[in-house]
C-alpha cells in the first residue's frame, strides 16, 4: 500500500512539474491548390485567453516579431507574392519605447507558392514566433506541406530534410492585412491630424490669399445663390476628390501595406529624413518647391471654359498654384499615413482636402463672412515657418529609426534630445522675435497670440532639458530613443551610487542591469559561485521579453533587492532568445523536443525545459553550488516584498 501511495506521489508530482510547460497557442497548418502550379500554405494559430503573439511587423528594439524559414527551396519552388496575416492589434511598450504589433486569440498566416520542380512534391517551413502573457516563450514550430497529396501536418526538427533556406520576414517584403478594431483608432488619429494639417496650410501665404479671390469668382459668376451654393459645393467635392486620387495612387502603387513593410527599412527611413529635411527648408525660406509654371496655365485655360468641368480645373488650379505650401505638408502626411498601411493614406487625404476644401466652400455660400476673416500679412509666413520647425523636428525621428535598426549607437537618446532642444528653442526665439528670416516682413512688435506660442514652445524646450540626466519626458515618449538606448545609462553625468563592483570582473562576467555582476555562461558562472561559495540565481530571460525588463527595471532597481543581487547571490542570466547561431560542431537535437538546437537562445531553452521542465520567462531559480534547487521556482512577480522574500528563503536554503 505504501509503494502504491508512493507512486501515486510521484505520478503527482510529475504531472506538476510537467504542467509547468506552457503551450498557450495550438497550431494548425492546411494548404490549398490554386493552380496547377500554386499552392496557398496556411498556418492558423489558436491562442489562449490573455496570451499574445507578435506579428512580422513588430518593430525593432521590441518584442520578436515572427518569422517563417522555407526549407529546400532553391530551383524548386519559388515565394509569389507577400506572406500576409490576420487582423492586428497595436499598443505603445513602454519598456521598449515601440508600438507593439500582435494577435489576440487567433492568427492566420498564409504566403503563396509556386512549384518550379515537378519532382518535388514537399515544402518544409519553419515558424519562430514569440507569445507573450505574465511571461513570453519564444517557440518554433515545423510543419511539411505535400503538394501532390494536399496533406499538411507539424513534424520535428529532425525531420528536416535540407538546412538551405529563405528567410521571410518584414525585411524580405512580406506584407499583412489591415488591421481591425486597434487599426479603426489609428485610422481616426491619422484623419483627425491629416484634417488638422489642411488648417495649417490654409494657414499659409499661398493659400489664405486665394480664399477671396475664389469667392470672388464664383459670386461673379454665379446669376442666383443657389446656383452660388451648388458652384461651391462642386467645388469643394472636386479639391477632396484631387487629394483623395493622390492618396489612392500612392496606395495602388505601393500596395496596401507596402510602405508599412518598409517603415522599418534602414534606407527607407534615411530617405524620409532627407526627404523631410528638404521641406523644413523651403518653409524656413531657403527656397522653393514649385510644380512647372505650363502646368497651371494649362490648367487656368481649362477652368476659363465655364461650367462644371471649369469648376474642377479650378480645384486643380488651386492644388498646383498652392503647392509650394502644401506640398511639403502632404510630403509629410503621406509619408505618416503611408507607414501606417492599409488604406491609412487615402484616409490621410481625405481629412486633409476636406479642410482644405470646406472654408472655400463654406466663404462661396456666404460671402458676407469674408469681412470676418483677417487681412494678409506677415502672420502668415510665420505660420509657415513654424510649420518649417515641425517639420525638421520630426525629420530626425525617422533618422533615430535608422540608428536604432542597425544599432549603430551614432544617434543614441542624448543626441537626438539635444537636437529636439536646439530646434524648439530656436522656434521660441524665432517666436519673440529675436530672430529673423528671409521672407519675414519688419515688424516692432509681436501679438499676443505669437507670445503665447511662443511661451508653450518655450516650456516645452525646458521640458525637455531634464531628459539629458535621465527623465523619462513621458510626453514624447516613443519619439526619443528608449532610455537604454543612451551613451550613459544614468543620464548626462550622471552614474550608479550601488556598482555591483569597483574590482575587475572575473572571466565570463559582464556588468548587467544596474551595473549588478552578471554570467551569460551557465558553466562559467558556476565555476565563479563555488569558487565565492554563495548561491546561484538563475535568471531564464529573453532580450525581447517585456516581463524580463519590467522586473529589472522595478523590481531589482529597489535597494533591497539590488542589495541581495550585488552581494548574496551569483546572477547567471541565459537568453532564450539569442539567435547567435553555436559552432556545427556544438549544434545537436534536443532529446526532449525534437526540435533542432542551431542557436544560443535555443540551447538555453532547451537546458530550461529538460532540466526544469519549463519554458516561460522571466523564470527565477535559486540553486546551491551542487545544482540543486533550494527553493520553488517563481516566475513574473512585480511585487517586491515578495520577490525579497522568496530571495532570502533561498539564500537561508544554502546557508543550512
Amino acid at each position: 500500500m505504501k509503494k502504491i501511495l508512493y507512486l501515486l506521489l510521484l505520478v503527482f508530482a510529475f504531472a506538476k512539474v510537467q504542467a509547468q510547460i506552457i503551450n498557450p497557442v495550438k497550431w494548425e497548418a492546411s494548404m490549398e491548390k490554386k493552380s496547377t502550379s500554386e499552392f496557398v500554405l496556411s498556418f492558423k494559430g489558436a491562442i489562449e485567453s490573455g496570451w499574445h503573439v507578435y506579428s512580422q511587423f513588430t518593430p525593432e528594439d521590441g518584442p520578436l516579431p515572427a518569422e517563417f524559414l522555407f526549407h529546400d527551396n532553391k530551383n524548386n519552388y519559388e515565394l509569389v507574392g507577400k506572406a500576409t496575416e490576420s487582423e492586428t492589434k497595436r499598443a505603445f511598450n513602454e519598456i521598449f519605447g515601440v508600438d507593439e504589433i500582435f494577435f489576440s486569440d487567433k492568427v492566420v498566416f498564409t504566403q503563396l507558392v509556386k512549384q518550379i520542380n515537378p519532382k518535388k512534391e514537399t515544402i518544409q517551413v519553419e515558424l519562430a514566433y514569440q507569445v507573450c502573457k505574465e511571461n513570453c516563450i519564444s517557440e518554433t514550430k515545423y510543419f511539411e506541406f505535400n503538394l501532390k497529396t494536399l496533406e499538411a501536418k507539424e513534424i520535428q526538427a529532425a525531420d528536416i530534410t535540407n538546412e538551405k533556406t529563405t528567410k521571410v520576414d518584414v525585411n524580405t517584403g512580406v506584407e499583412k492585412q489591415p488591421e481591425s478594431d486597434k487599426s479603426d483608432s489609428s485610422l481616426y488619429m491619422i484623419f483627425f491630424i491629416a484634417f488638422l494639417s489642411g488648417f495649417a496650410a490654409l494657414l499659409t501665404p499661398c493659400v489664405f490669399p486665394m480664399i477671396p479671390m475664389t469667392v470672388s469668382f464664383f459670386t461673379k459668376q454665379s446669376k442666383t445663390k443657389a446656383k452660388g451654393i451648388k458652384n461651391a459645393i462642386i467645388y469643394g467635392v472636386s479639391i477632396i476628390l484631387i487629394y483623395v486620387f493622390l492618396g489612392s495612387v500612392i496606395t495602388l502603387l505601393f500596395g496596401a501595406d507596402a510602405l508599412n513593410a518598409l517603415s522599418t527599412n534602414v534606407w527607407f527611413n534615411v530617405i524620409f529624413f532627407v526627404l523631410l529635411v528638404v521641406f523644413a527648408l523651403s518653409f524656413l525660406g531657403a527656397f522653393e518647391i514649385m510644380l512647372p509654371n505650363s502646368w497651371a496655365n494649362k490648367v487656368d485655360r481649362q477652368a476659363d471654359k465655364g461650367g462644371i468641368l471649369g469648376i474642377v480645373f479650378m480645384a486643380l488650379a488651386l492644388a498646383i498654384v498652392s503647392f509650394s505650401c502644401t506640398g511639403p505638408i502632404i510630403g509629410t502626411l503621406l509619408v505618416e499615413a503611408a507607414s501606417k498601411g492599409g488604406i491609412a493614406p487615402i484616409v490621410g487625404m481625405l481629412g486633409f482636402s476636406s479642410a482644405l476644401a470646406l472654408p472655400f466652400m463654406l466663404f462661396a455660400m456666404f460671402p458676407g463672412w469674408l469681412n470676418t476673416l483677417p487681412k494678409s500679412g506677415g502672420w502668415l509666413n510665420t505660420v509657415k515657418v513654424f510649420l518649417g520647425f515641425l517639420e525638421l523636428a520630426l525629420a530626425f525621428k525617422f533618422l533615430s529609426n535608422a540608428d536604432l535598426v542597425l544599432q549603430l549607437h551614432w544617434f543614441e537618446r542624448e543626441i537626438f534630445l539635444a537636437i529636439w532642444i536646439a530646434i524648439f528653442g530656436t522656434l521660441a526665439f524665432y517666436l519673440f522675435g529675436k530672430i529673423t528670416l528671409p521672407h519675414d516682413s519688419p515688424t516692432t512688435s509681436i501679438s499676443v497670440g505669437r507670445l503665447s506660442i511662443g511661451l508653450v514652445v518655450l516650456v516645452f524646450t525646458i521640458y525637455m532639458i531634464p531628459g539629458l540626466w535621465g527623465a523619462p519626458l513621458k510626453l514624447i515618449s516613443g519619439f526619443p530613443p528608449p532610455m537604454t538606448y543612451s551613451e550613459s545609462p544614468y543620464g548626462v553625468g550622471g552614474s550608479n551610487k550601488q556598482t555591483a563592483s569597483t574590482i575587475a570582473l572575473p572571466d565570463g562576467a559582464h556588468k548587467g542591469p544596474h551595473d549588478i555582476m552578471a554570467f551569460t555562461d551557465y558553466e562559467k558562472g558556476l565555476a565563479y559561485a563555488k569558487s565565492v561559495n554563495k548561491p546561484i540565481l538563475l535568471d531564464f530571460t529573453g532580450f525581447a521579453c517585456v516581463n524580463c525588463r519590467k522586473m529589472e527595471d522595478y523590481v531589482w532597481s529597489d535597494p533591497r533587492i539590488l542589495s541581495i543581487l550585488n552581494n548574496e547571490v551569483v546572477l547567471i542570466s541565459l537568453y532564450v532568445d539569442d539567435k547567435r547561431e553555436l559552432p556545427i560542431e556544438e549544434q545537436y537535437v534536443s532529446k526532449e523536443t525534437g526540435k533542432k538546437i542551431k542557436s544560443i537562445g535555443n540551447k538555453w531553452s532547451d537546458f530550461q525545459i529538460t532540466r526544469y521542465k519549463a519554458n516561460a520567462q522571466p523564470y527565477y531559480i535559486i540553486l546551491d553550488t551542487n545544482e540543486q534547487s533550494l527553493n520553488k521556482p517563481t516566475g513574473y512577480t512585480p511585487d517586491i516584498t515578495e520577490y525579497e522574500q522568496w530571495l532570502k528563503s533561498g539564500i537561508q536554503g544554502f546557508k543550512k
